[in-house]
């Protein structure tokens, strides 16, 4: 019964992924005008021509392309793919002081220059996948000075991490908030759990013993520091000593992390970490899912030691939570986190997918209703969550028929 039911989400997946995702990004968001790709189109499929251009839609339009690229063997992909490297490469490179800004506006001209170590880590996450489509070695080689920036400036040696942001030349930035509604706090989950994903995308390409020991290293620092073990829950935001600062939760990043702690034990190859990661992984997923998830399969944005404190819901937590509970699945064998996964790609379906103009909605309300001025693609909204989850959803069934037969 199991098999059926994975055999019966995986097709629903791929037709998404296939019919409604993989189109509206092939199709709708070149720039003809000015290079590259838009920077915004509102619910309804309005592009603004003037928007600007950031650093996280680019990069994350050239890790989608490539990871799409090897998922379909679709040339258009390569070809979107190799747009994508252009455009961040002529661009968004800092030739004086290294790294990549943060904004453009839509000409391509430098708007916000400051260097966040989110950004630099997507960088190298991007520049990892699509070497594993051209093997240049110019490629790499900008991935590793992404990797020396971070690790130059970014660093600190004294209590580990990373700190938030810089100005362009890599001072420490006042303001080191990622966006208007994060603390300006030294240390953030967010920016930790992104290098952990650029590094274990890294490594599988570059086998660097310097990459490997920073990935483990960040792997710990969530396990001891980000993790709180009496919830399972992560914390949000630090002091540069890890003094917490937030009691807030993110369910859609404790269920997205609770899968990308797995990825970075496999590719470091630690048993020690791996079966610790395993236990940890599981117990993360049980707390979204006994915390964060609504009735309907929704995931909640975000809650408390009280419970939930924002009830609407965003694509992208709903995209990892599918991910999530799946993975959970695999590790337990326990039957709730499939029905969680399946239940919330029923979610999606019957309230996150725009059925009439393409691609997802960015949230609904607690009633499921769309917000109308929410856009469609943005600075902050790319295909890299949703055609993600698609893809990893996919292979995860594959792997468990297969050793199911």
């Amino acid at each position: 019964m199991a098999i059926e039911k994975l055999q019966a989400l995986r097709s629903n997946v791929q037709r998404e992924l296939v019919e409604g995702l993989m189109p509206f990004w092939q199709t709708k968001v070149l720039d003809y005008q000015n290079g590259g790709f838009i920077g915004r189109m509102d619910s309804r499929g309005q592009v603004d021509r003037r928007a600007v251009k950031g650093l996280i839609l680019n990069t994350l339009l050239l890790w989608s392309y490539a990871t799409l690229y090897q998922f379909s063997k679709d040339d258009s992909f390569m070809t979107l793919a190799q747009r994508a490297y252009d455009y961040l490469v002529d661009n968004f490179l800092d030739a004086e002081h290294g790294g990549a800004f943060w904004h453009l506006d839509f000409k391509g001209n430098f708007l916000d220059t400051k260097k966040r170590t989110y950004g630099q880590a997507f960088f190298i996450h991007a520049l990892a996948e699509y070497y594993k489509i051209v093997r240049e070695n110019q490629v790499l080689d900008l991935a590793s000075h992404f990797f020396d920036m971070i690790e130059a400036y970014a660093y600190d040696p004294r209590h580990g991490g990373y700190v938030e942001a810089f100005e362009r030349n890599w001072s420490e930035a006042e303001d080191l908030r990622l966006s208007a509604v994060d603390m300006n706090e030294k240390k953030s989950m967010n920016t930790h759990l992104h290098i952990l994903e650029a590094y274990t995308n890294l490594l599988t390409v570059w086998q660097n013993k310097s990459v490997e020991q920073k990935l483990s290293d960040t792997l710990t620092i969530f396990l001891k520091k980000i993790l709180n073990p009496g919830t399972h829950h992560m914390r949000l935001f630090f002091d540069e000593a890890w003094t917490p600062k937030s009691e807030k939760i993110s369910f859609g990043h404790d269920i997205e992390a609770s899968w990308l702690f797995l990825e970075a034990a496999k590719v470091l190859n630690d048993p020690e970490h791996l079966e610790n990661v395993k236990d940890v992984s599981v117990k993360m997923a049980s707390a979204v899912l006994a915390k964060g998830m609504d009735k309907d399969g929704g995931l909640f944005w975000a809650g408390d030691k009280n419970g939930v404190i924002d009830a609407d819901k965003h694509w992208w937590p709903q995209a990892e939570a599918v991910v999530g509970f799946l993975n959970a699945y695999q590790l337990s064998g326990e039957d709730k986190f499939l029905k969680a996964a399946i239940k919330t790609w029923s979610f999606i379906e019957k309230h996150i997918i725009d059925k009439k103009n393409g691609e997802w909605h960015w949230r609904v309300s607690q009633d499921r209703k769309p917000y109308a001025n929410d856009p469609k693609v943005s600075e902050w909204k790319s295909p890299y969550h949703n055609s993600r989850a698609c893809i990893e959803i996919i292979k995860r069934i594959d792997d468990i028929t297969n050793q199911n037969p």
